[in-house]
């Protein structure tokens, strides 16, 4: 699962599952759901906060004991669904508010009432935490050098680890072509907890898998020029919750 903090939570395909005349009412209305998407993600940004100020980490043990923050939180399916909901919600009601259309005052409706019921049970089951988050990793450098890499195009991507093996979602691949030579990949600098890479590369972006045998350490550069390995360990989405935090739905007073 990825980070909060890596990017869109939800994607179009997300939105258009849960609605599939989304595009044609985005085009009638002249509605940027892109937009929409940018805005309901910075709300749910601080309403975390919000919620993750409230929480107390008391109970748990202390090497487990995250400062509250966006850059901990993983997306977990209620997470993503809060997102999708309220992005739809914002969606149907600037068509509704351009149109007075009852059928878009309907859906904006609608939409409004699955955002409780997805934040409530985020609430309910708890913000996914990770102890030692690893940010989704920026696309590779890639350079031809010379070699005797099969001629061809490849899809290259990485992902970052922490000392704990736990890996990061993975990059955007870089696509690259070798005509009589090999390829050298170079990752960029490393973020915070990351203490190596992992490689992944194909024919194809539904063709990538795991090129090393161990993680190579964050500052080491990988040159390719035999064949890649064609099957083995696909690219993740990211790390698992180190734990889930129920948020309370009442705030404590003292």
């Amino acid at each position: 699962m990825a980070l909060f903090t890596d990017g869109s939570v939800s994607d179009l395909e997300d939105l258009l599952a849960q609605d599939a005349q989304l595009f044609d009412v985005a085009t009638v209305e002249r509605i940027d759901v892109t937009r929409k998407m940018a805005l309901a993600q910075d709300e749910l940004g601080l309403q975390l906060v919000t919620m993750l100020g409230r929480l107390s980490f008391m109970d748990q043990p202390i090497w487990l004991a995250p400062q509250a923050s966006l850059g901990r939180v993983v997306i977990t399916a209620s997470l993503k669904l809060w997102h999708t909901y309220r992005s739809l919600e914002m969606v149907y009601s600037d068509a509704y508010n351009s149109q007075l259309n009852d059928r878009y005052g309907a859906k904006r409706d609608q939409f409004h009432q699955m955002v409780q019921w997805a934040s409530d049970k985020l609430a309910e089951i708890g913000i996914g935490i990770v102890t030692k988050p690893v940010p989704q990793a920026g696309t590779p450098q890639i350079t031809a050098i010379p070699g005797s890499l099969p001629d061809g195009t490849y899809y290259i991507t990485m992902a970052w680890v922490n000392d704990a093996g736990e890996e990061g979602a993975s990059a955007v691949p870089a696509v690259a072509s070798s005509a009589a030579s090999a390829l050298q990949v170079q990752p960029g600098d490393p973020p915070q907890n990351a203490a190596a890479w992992n490689l992944y590369a194909g024919n194809a972006a539904e063709t990538m898998v795991l090129q090393n045998s161990s993680p190579i350490a964050a500052g080491q550069i990988w040159q390719q020029s035999a064949a890649f390995t064609p099957t083995g360990q696909k690219p993740g989405s990211g790390q698992q919750p180190t734990y889930l935090k129920p948020t309370p739905r009442v705030i404590q007073r003292g």
